[in-house]
């Protein structure tokens, strides 16, 4: 049986692609404007993103939503 996506695995893919394109997690977060420490729990597994900022965060990394939720 296959593991299910886990909000660790969201965080985790965030945290891969933010690097990919030299992102700090501070500028980033001005990016997407939100708090350097939301994007910080959210990479963590800490914070369970709406859809909202999702799609912010696809936008700010010039990708579709759904490229997060690929392992």
């Amino acid at each position: 049986m296959e593991k299910s996506f886990t909000i660790k695995d969201f965080g985790d893919r965030l945290r891969e692609l933010r690097k990919q394109r030299g992102y700090s997690q501070e500028g980033f977060a001005h990016a997407v404007d939100l708090d350097r420490t939301y994007i910080g729990g959210i990479e963590r597994g800490e914070r369970n993103p709406g859809l909202k900022v999702i799609i912010k965060i696809a936008d700010a990394l010039e990708i579709e939503a759904a490229e997060l939720f690929q392992k």
